[in-house]
């Protein structure tokens, strides 16, 4: 994939992402509102409550309650790995996220394979994390080149530790300093657009 190429796939993923994130949160019935949770109990039955409605990213969540322990539930990882599964079949980047994660690490059942198609799935859709990860996957495997091009992507995404990698490959001869000289404009483009003075006073009015 050229460098090119990569950067056509990430607008694109940017693009399908914020569709999807202007489209998102509109379908709730009138009144239908919830409060920030008091305590464990309540943040537990928040998540429920959207759970039974099949919520994709509160079956994620109580997934990843499951999986750490919390709220008062016992640490279950196949019961994790089942509802992050759930969430998505729904739709839910980040449980294909979780679920590389828990198919890479071997938590309760090692399958690298289905770890890689879960990353790309997230990545498709703009995930950093997972797009930085396949990244790393192929650097451990020796295919540099294609490493570099996955971290490119997150990097100009304003993941720092894709830029630390790329550092770290630049420096052990894996990466050609123009491919880290365009990673860290990148970056420094992500970043300065998510720390502008318009987002900022956004955020200072939004309190």
């Amino acid at each position: 994939m050229s460098n090119m190429a990569a950067t056509d796939l990430a607008d694109s993923a940017a693009r399908r992402l914020q569709r999807a994130l202007m489209s998102s949160g509109h379908d709730r019935p009138e009144g239908d509102v919830t409060t920030l949770p008091a305590d464990d109990a309540s943040e537990l039955s928040m998540i429920k409550k959207r759970t039974d409605k099949k919520d994709a990213e509160a079956i994620s969540r109580l997934g990843q309650k499951y999986f750490y322990g919390e709220l008062g539930l016992t640490k279950d990882v196949p019961r994790a790995r089942e509802l992050w599964t759930e969430a998505a079949e729904l739709g839910s980047v980040e449980a294909h996220y979780r679920l590389g994660l828990v198919y890479y690490s071997g938590n309760d059942v090692e399958d690298k394979p289905r770890c890689i198609r879960h990353w790309q799935q997230a990545a498709m859709t703009g995930h950093a994390g997972s797009r930085h990860n396949l990244g790393a996957v192929e650097h451990e495997n020796g295919n540099h080149q294609l490493a570099v091009q996955h971290l490119m992507i997150s990097a100009k995404m304003g993941y720092e530790y894709s830029l630390n990698t790329i550092k770290d490959m630049f420096k052990e001869g894996h990466a050609s300093k123009a491919q880290y000289a365009e990673a860290l404009l990148g970056f420094r483009d992500a970043v300065e657009e998510m720390t502008s003075p318009q987002r900022k006073e956004a955020k200072r009015l939004g309190r």
